[in-house]
């Protein structure tokens, strides 16, 4: 930024394309969020202020003028993990009104410098979602984005707190997916469950849908992170016996842009799968690690749930 005769600092940029942008300020070393901008996304390394450059003729995430779902905020206690946790839950349109009806599930998980609140805040998921159920595009569902940090990224760093992975696992697994088919009218059965994530919530959705084929029958990665997967334990099944993985998995759908720092590792990933003989549907697409990238992908994957196996 450079320095005005008025004492004011400014700097331009651009052009930018449509998209919602975060921005900090560093003053004397000191990273700081704008204080006239009341648009924050909160993260694991603070704060960014958030700012909007809207598209000619709109987006597919935009707030329009169709029935709307609902956000839903609780805190829970998780037993598993002796912590108390919080869980952001979309009902779609109708959902209180339609009282006798149940709906499938989709579990969407975040990235790593993330939290329970960005799919909504920044992803725009229940927009996302209204305006697919409003066309037609998918179907009615309830969306739970669950807190995919057990371990603090405090903890992490000093080599304490446990296995982020496996506890994530092990709370969605015996605490949340119990908590969501009391309180909300679900439809039961493996068939009306799916797991999808960005980043480390993409391998997270696989450790945990993969690995649960019982629970879960349609697994989506976003730009996923594949560290250690293939050789964990609890995956193993399902990477050994192709015939049986292909029989239980109604999706298994991952994509990625050209830019993504993660390419090269999901590249192997994906002939690692065709030399296992794992049915898969792979994306390439354009852009990098970033929301605009997520967003589109959410768009794309959420109209191939919950069909007939």
């Amino acid at each position: 930024m450079e320095k005005g005769e008025d004492g004011v600092w400014s700097v331009t940029i651009g052009p930018i394309g449509p998209d919602v942008l975060s921005y900090t300020y560093k003053i004397d070393g000191v990273q700081v969020t704008d204080p006239h901008n009341p648009r924050v996304k909160l993260w694991q390394g603070g704060a960014a202020s958030l700012v909007e450059v809207p598209a000619e003729g709109g987006t597919f995430y935009d707030v329009k003028n169709v029935p709307h779902g609902d956000l839903h905020v609780h805190w829970y206690q998780s037993d598993s993990l002796g912590k108390l946790r919080r869980v952001y839950v979309y009902t779609p349109p109708g959902y209180e009104r339609q009282t006798g009806r149940s709906y499938p599930v989709l579990y969407l998980c975040h990235g790593s410098g993330d939290n329970e609140s960005t799919w909504s805040q920044l992803g725009y998921a229940n927009l996302i979602l209204d305006n697919l159920i409003a066309g037609g595009g998918a179907e009615p569902m309830l969306v739970v984005m669950p807190n995919g940090h057990p371990v603090s990224w405090g903890e992490r760093a000093r080599g304490a707190g446990g296995d982020n992975r496996e506890m994530f696992r092990q709370d969605l697994v015996e605490d949340l997916l119990p908590l969501i088919e009391s309180r909300y009218r679900v439809k039961e059965g493996r068939e009306n469950r799916a797991i999808a994530g960005l980043s480390m919530g993409g391998g997270q959705s696989m450790y945990v849908g993969l690995g649960r084929p019982d629970l879960f029958s349609q697994v989506g990665a976003f730009s996923s992170s594949i560290r250690g997967l293939v050789s964990d334990p609890k995956v193993a099944a399902f990477f050994d016996d192709a015939e049986k993985a292909n029989s239980e998995t109604a999706l298994f759908w991952l994509a990625i842009g050209e830019k993504d720092f993660l390419l090269d590792s999901n590249r192997k990933f994906e002939t690692f799968l065709k030399a296992k003989g794992i049915e898969h549907t792979f994306n390439w697409t354009e852009g990098d690690h970033s929301w605009p990238v997520w967003r589109r992908y959410l768009r794309d994957f959420a109209p191939l749930l919950f069909k007939s196996e």
